[in-house]
């Protein structure tokens, strides 16, 4: 399913050719303009469905604008960001491009992508702003337009809930006196797991409580993976497996699913995209859950993390970068491109004004219990956190699979994982040739 894909929120393996230049000075600046007469454009995508989305386009504005676009399905992840660098070396890459939020540094590092900023600035308003802020990499500059995104929220069990007394958590210090209490209660299960196998979700919790992996100062780079906010997230999360109040068993695993579905495990910090999941980990359940906001640091805060989403990038290789800049403005922010998205590829808008309409009118079928889903979930996606993605963000997703993996197993200590994170980035990033100043 295309949930799946996206959540997994990999990017690429190879390794981009910076030097000691900032993220700032990169990319193309190049705003030429369409040629007259008949564009044929090639977008490179994964959504399931796009080429349906696409003949909305061919057969209504892109006929009168004279702009024909063809589909050509890709993977996802690593091997279309290898490819699209590949293509790229070439001069060979297609005009658009679809690409995760945090594989766009190692694009635009590579010069892959293209600055739009002049065809697309007047669409800002349309998306959340940390949403947008995740296209301009903290410059100018904009570099693709917002498609799906993945805001994070909690799921629960509201007949389980309901049977232990327990409260819906509003804050993360909450959050662990409901793991307690209802391990108390019910010896034999789990208020939710720790999983290392998913660097995304990771990296989303870290992102709500503040957290800037990645910034830039002139010509270097600064890694912060193991600042103090992501610390509080590690220990936080550490501390509760230590304890033994919550489960330190991967995800997405027959077991996993297995302990959904029975109720051994009641509830589950997820993204939007949720519903589908658990709709297959979890059949037997449906209409037994309840979504609600992220639980906060301080009750005063309101605030979400990001986990998934992607956006439509155009290439420095294109010779027809305002037709293709008009044509990613029209799929991610056009009312019936946005309903055809969500029918035929299963994504959840950025476009703020997408979520309430449409496909989105009514709550998902295995939510059918929450009339108010969406409603809700547009709320939350509001208030998501700015995110700062680097160069390499796969050195980092593979170092805390390995080193939280072994934490969580052992219930060891996690900032001790943290920092070994934090090493490995900045290691392979030295490697690489980037200038570092930490």
């Amino acid at each position: 399913m295309p949930h799946t894909k996206r959540r997994r929120l990999v990017t690429t393996a190879v390794a981009v050719s910076l030097g000691a230049t900032a993220l700032a000075a990169c990319g193309s600046g190049d705003d030429s303009k369409a040629e007259s007469g008949p564009v044929s454009l090639t977008y490179w995508t994964w959504t399931p469905g796009m080429d349906k989305v696409v003949d909305l386009w061919n057969k209504g504005p892109g006929k009168k604008e004279q702009i024909t676009v063809t589909v050509k399905k890709q993977a996802s992840g690593d091997t279309l960001v290898t490819k699209i660098l590949t293509a790229h070396k070439a001069k060979k890459a297609p005009d658009l491009v679809q690409a995760e939020y945090q594989a766009l540094p190692t694009l635009v590092s590579n010069d892959a992508l293209a600055d739009v900023s002049g065809d697309v600035e007047d669409v800002k308003d349309k998306f959340a702003e940390g949403v947008w802020q995740q296209t301009t990499l903290g410059t100018d500059a904009v570099y693709a337009v917002p498609q799906d995104i993945g805001p994070m929220m909690f799921y629960y069990r509201e007949d389980l809930f309901k049977k232990y007394g327990l409260k819906v958590p509003t804050t993360w210090e909450q959050f662990a006196e409901t793991a307690r209490e209802l391990k108390k209660k019910a010896p034999d299960k789990d208020l939710t797991t720790f999983s290392a196998n998913d660097s995304g979700l990771f990296a989303g919790l870290a992102q709500q409580a503040g957290a800037k992996w990645w910034t830039t100062s002139g010509d270097k780079w600064k890694v912060g993976i193991d600042d103090a906010a992501t610390r509080k997230v590690a220990e936080f999360w550490g501390g509760l497996v230590k304890e033994g109040v919550i489960d330190n068993q991967p995800m997405y695993t027959p077991s996993w699913n297995k302990a959904l579905d029975t109720g051994k495990q009641i509830a589950w910090v997820s993204a939007v995209w949720a519903p589908g999941t658990l709709n297959t980990a979890a059949p037997d359940t449906k209409g037994k859950w309840a979504m609600a906001p992220l639980p906060q640091w301080s009750a005063d805060q309101d605030v979400t993390g990001s986990w998934g989403g992607s956006s439509t990038a155009v290439t420095t290789d294109s010779a027809h970068k305002e037709a293709a800049a008009k044509f990613a403005v029209w799929l991610n922010t056009d009312h019936d491109a946005l309903n055809a998205l969500a029918k035929e590829g299963g994504i959840y808008p950025a476009s703020t004004s997408a979520q309430l309409s449409g496909a989105f009118s009514n709550p998902p079928a295995y939510f059918s219990n929450q009339p108010d889903f969406y409603t809700k979930a547009a709320g939350i996606a509001r208030t998501t956190a700015p995110a700062s993605w680097g160069p390499n963000v796969n050195v980092a997703y593979t170092s805390f699979k390995d080193a939280f993996g072994a934490a969580a197993k052992n219930k060891s200590d996690f900032a001790a994982a943290l920092k070994k994170m934090q090493d490995d980035t900045v290691a392979d990033m030295k490697k690489q040739g980037f200038g570092v100043s930490r």
